[in-house]
């Protein structure tokens, strides 16, 4: 029967959303999670930038990982428990390396083979990683936990093509002292997402490579930790770099290529990244960009101005006033504005979708009711800025600056602030966006 032959070639997939809610989709079994995350995209209608990922996520060992976009959805689905599921999130630092590498890769971590004598420069450390043939190599100090004890032993550790190594006499590296704590070939390297006191880990930043073979018995797991988040993001990146080369440098490279699988639609892509939005000078009769930062900075402040005058405009027409609840509410209707969300969770969103520079969500203040609170990434620290109302001739403003820059409503703050730094270390680039599907 040619209909059950097809039938065999899909699979009902389960994928859930960060709400809780879960939807099944069928897929053909040669889906990759790149194409599955298209189809979703699509399916629930949210913005396409390319930020989107699965997560294998394992409740009952607390680890999670984002699949890689070329991947097999079905064959990872075969590898999991039945505790463990797919989740659908933003993770906007999955190919950061290949932008900034020089921030994933510390110098004093990273080595070549003997026959390079150390001379290639940094700028080629990426097309190390990627060419089979060179050997790039990341050591450090890594604390491992003792199989079935609680404990951690603290060792030297190689990571190479051929697998992870400690060295059983110091920080040699002769091959008569390097013993393989695993191979990448089956294994997956996973972020550990429960807390310290459960594995008695001594840092918060642990990590853990398991076979792929392993469902739910933590017996045959590698429990790692680093000394802090950089390091941690080192050796995880290297991983993913070794195990898989130039596969994610062309998942990186080509993120509109559309798989004839799919069904034919366009999803809209639009992204809010730096390079989208420039100032622009629209006093003339066309527009132009502003190149000059002192002429963006005060035609973004005259901009301010004209909001400011065109609401109270508004308000001598009649519609709603600033201190009226609809202009108030208006950015509950955002994808960045979370609610009555706590500084403890606003930290793990941010933290999940992968922590580059520029990602933000706003929130409301949990010791001022008026207030609200910008949660803001830059160099792998979260920060949190207080955003005051203010009132001024009976109209209600927004500000982060004590009323320096002022602003109607969170939108048009928010708006300003993804075009100029204003007192923020860095601009907002990525909205922390929380799907339904």
């Amino acid at each position: 029967d040619p209909l059950a032959a097809v039938r065999a070639l899909t699979v009902i997939v389960k994928v859930w959303s960060e709400d809780g809610a879960g939807k099944a989709v069928e897929i053909p079994a040669h889906m990759t999670a790149r194409d599955l995350c298209q189809l979703l995209v699509y399916k629930s209608h949210c913005v396409d930038d390319n930020a989107w990922t699965l997560v294998e996520h394992h409740h009952a060992l607390g680890l999670e990982r984002c699949l890689e976009d070329h991947e097999l959805v079905v064959q990872v689905q075969a590898s999991m428990s039945s505790d463990s599921k797919f989740l659908f999130r933003k993770n906007y630092a999955k190919y950061e390396f290949f932008r900034n590498p020089l921030n994933f890769f510390p110098e004093q971590m990273v080595a070549w083979c003997q026959e390079s004598d150390g001379s290639i420069p940094q700028s080629q450390l990426l097309q190390n990683f990627l060419n089979s043939s060179s050997c790039p190599e990341i050591q450090g100090y890594l604390h491992v936990k003792e199989p079935g004890r609680r404990s951690w032993k603290k060792l030297y550790m190689f990571l190479r093509r051929s697998g992870l190594y400690y060295s059983t006499k110091g920080t040699s590296k002769e091959p008569r002292h390097l013993q393989l704590l695993s191979d990448l070939e089956d294994s997956n390297i996973f972020t550990v997402i429960t807390g310290r006191k459960l594995h008695n880990a001594p840092t918060d930043y642990h990590f853990c490579i398991k076979p792929s073979k392993v469902t739910s018995d933590g017996k045959e797991l590698k429990m790692l930790c680093a000394e802090d988040e950089q390091s941690r993001t080192c050796w995880m990146t290297a991983f993913r770099l070794l195990k898989y080369g130039i596969l994610l440098y062309q998942s990186y490279n080509v993120p509109q290529q559309r798989k004839s699988n799919l069904p034919p639609f366009s999803a809209p892509v639009r992204s809010a990244s730096e390079n989208s939005l420039v100032a622009m000078d629209f006093s003339g009769r066309t527009g132009r960009v502003i190149e000059n930062p002192l002429e963006a900075q005060s035609a973004a402040l005259e901009e301010g101005q004209s909001w400011r005058k065109r609401s109270q405009r508004m308000n001598v027409l009649g519609s709603p006033s600033p201190l009226h609840p609809s202009s108030l509410m208006i950015h509950r209707t955002q994808i960045w504005f979370h609610g009555r969300v706590v500084r403890e969770d606003a930290h793990k969103m941010i933290i999940q979708q992968g922590q580059v520079d520029g990602l933000f969500l706003l929130r409301d203040s949990q010791s001022n009711p008026k207030a609200f609170v910008l949660t803001l990434c830059h160099h792998q620290k979260i920060k949190h800025f207080q955003i005051l109302p203010c009132e001024e001739d009976g109209q209600v403003f927004f500000s982060l600056d004590d009323g320096a820059t002022k602003f109607t409503d969170l939108i048009h703050l928010v708006e300003f602030y993804q075009l100029n730094r204003g007192l923020l270390p860095c601009k907002l680039k990525h909205p922390c966006t929380a799907v339904a599907l």
